[in-house]
Order: C-alpha cells, then structure tokens, then sequence
C-alpha cells in the first residue's frame, strides 16, 4: 500500500468512529446515554385566601338609593332594602317618602330578602314633583312579615349618587320650560353643497311657545354628542331669548360628525341626544333634547355621508 494511500486511510478512521460514539443518545440501553428529559412540571395555582367572615348581624334595616342606566331609561329608580337581621324577611309593602316628591310613592317588585342579604325595589319617576322644595333626603317605610310575625319599620335613605335632587331637578326644568315654549327638532336634515363628504348639515330648532305671557326662557348654547356636533367646536352658541307670548320660529343649527370611525357610530346611543343649556327666569339649567325617529335616522345619514368612509379601530375604511 502506497504512502499516500495510507495517510487517506487515517484520516478517514476519526470520521468513521463518530456515529458509533454518538449511537448512544438513540439507544436507551446504552452505557453512554445521557440522562432522560424530565417532564414539564405543572403550573402551580394560587390558593385562593378565604374571605373573612361576615360580623354579626346589627338587627337593622339599612336603605340606599340607585339607578342604573337601564333606570334612567324606563324613569324610575330603585331604593335597595339591606336586610342586616339574622332572620330572612318578607317585604308587603315598601313606600318611598320625600318632600321632593309631593306624594308617597309605592315600590314594586316585592320579594324576601334573606339575612345579610339586599335587593333593590323599583319606584316609578313621578311626573310632578314638588318643584321648589328643598328637602335633601328621604325615608322608606318597610312592612314585612318575619317569622309569621308582621312588623313595620321607617328608615332613613341615603342617596350619595344625589339620584332624587338629579330627578327633581330635571324634571321640574323641563316644567318650567314647558310653560314658555315647546322645543323639538324637525325631522329634515339638509347638507350643503352635494352633501358628500366634507359637507356641513343643518337641522332646525322648533320653537312653539305656548302663548302666554309668563317665566322667561333663554337658550344659551346647544352641546354635541359622539357622533354630531353643532357648531364649529362642538357647541353652538345659541343666544336666544323667548317669551310665550312670541311667534314661533324656526332656528337653524349647524352640525357636522364629531368623529369618522365606525366604533363610534355602532357604540354610541346617545347620538340623538344634544344638551340645551338654559336659564329660566335667570335660573340656570341644562336638558336633553332628543330627536325624533324620522330625525335621527337622517342625522345620521349625512353624517355618514359628511365623513365619506368610517375607519375601523385597525384603521381599516368601511
């Protein structure tokens, strides 16, 4: 065998050893096997801490006022009955006082309460309250039955969100304006130029007073909402002075979109709602004035038309 011939062959030997020293990590059996993989271990989860117990029953009834969006909706609110005894009660009776409102008023869905337990009764808005009264809180008288017993119980009412002062109010603002004029919007919704994108709408006050010489009313601006805008920065400075003994008139308001995107238009459900800020006879004030069916179903066809295409939050047009 030649020189050349046997140096090929020592350095091929090295190469041919490989697998062989390698074969190992295939072969469980093998004295070189390395060690096998542990398994993933488990996630560990929290244990969750127990709560402390309840104290003691104070062997009282305890009432607060709420109203939930869906509240407001149907005009009424709900006074939530705590019963802090250590025995389920019966509610027969639950009845709403306050000096705010000029008659009692009678909750409904009437249903047990068990110990340490709440639950909220409904109580209609009035549609006249005693305007000019100036009670802060109310009671509730509570008849119920209890171990076959019937008791009667009158507790205080707190209301921290001011839910009976914000109902009151309101409503007698919106009494008060009635007694000068009635105000809505008509149900056209015109656009300048070819009413495309860009344009500026227009819908149009309606302004009906009553007749009658009386309160004086005075519109100092109209606020927007997500969708529309009066104005050239989102209120219109109205500046108008009406008695009810005025003609009617008709007051344009300039409006455009607030915003382009279609979250805005599929999420808001205020888009027909526009804040009048008022004063009566120098008393001021701010109330919703909403548009009608036929009304808010244009508005929001030039709005849409005005922006030319809404943007989806990934910045995508539709």
């Amino acid at each position: 065998m030649t020189r050349s011939r046997l140096l090929r062959l020592a350095a091929l030997l090295p190469l041919l050893a490989l697998p062989a020293a390698c074969g190992g990590d295939d072969d469980p059996g093998s004295p070189d096997a390395g060690p096998e993989s542990s398994p993933t271990r488990s996630l560990y989860t929290l244990t969750p801490i127990p709560l402390p117990p309840k104290p003691p029953p104070t062997g009282t009834l305890i009432a607060d006022i709420e109203q939930s969006s869906r509240d407001g909706a149907a005009n009424r609110f709900q006074v939530w009955i705590d019963n802090d005894t250590d025995r389920p009660i019966t509610p027969t009776r639950v009845v709403y006082h306050d000096d705010r409102f000029g008659a009692p008023l009678e909750a409904t869905r009437l249903r047990d309460i068990p110990s340490q337990a709440r639950r909220g009764f409904q109580i209609t808005e009035p549609d006249q309250p005693a305007c000019g009264r100036t009670a802060e809180s109310g009671t509730v008288t509570v008849d119920y039955v209890v171990d076959g017993e019937q008791k009667s119980e009158t507790i205080p009412v707190a209301d921290e969100a001011g839910v009976v002062e914000r109902i009151a109010s309101s409503t007698c603002l919106e009494l008060g304006i009635a007694k000068v004029a009635h105000l809505s919007w008509a149900d056209e919704v015109t656009a300048d130029g070819d009413g495309g994108k860009g344009s500026i709408g227009t819908m149009t006050l309606l302004i009906e007073p009553t007749g009658r010489p009386g309160p004086t009313l005075r519109i100092d601006s109209i606020a927007g909402n997500p969708i529309l805008s009066p104005g050239d920065h989102g209120v219109y400075e109205a500046d108008l002075t009406i008695t009810g003994d005025q003609p009617p008139r008709r007051v344009p308001v300039p409006i455009k979109p607030t915003r382009c995107d279609a979250h805005a238009f599929g999420e808001s459900g205020s888009f027909a709602a526009f804040g009048i800020n008022v004063h009566v006879d120098g008393e001021p004030g701010t109330f919703v004035l909403r548009l009608g069916p036929v009304a808010a179903v244009n508005a929001v066809t030039y709005a849409k038309a005005s922006c030319g295409f809404l943007t989806s939050i990934g910045g995508g047009q539709g």
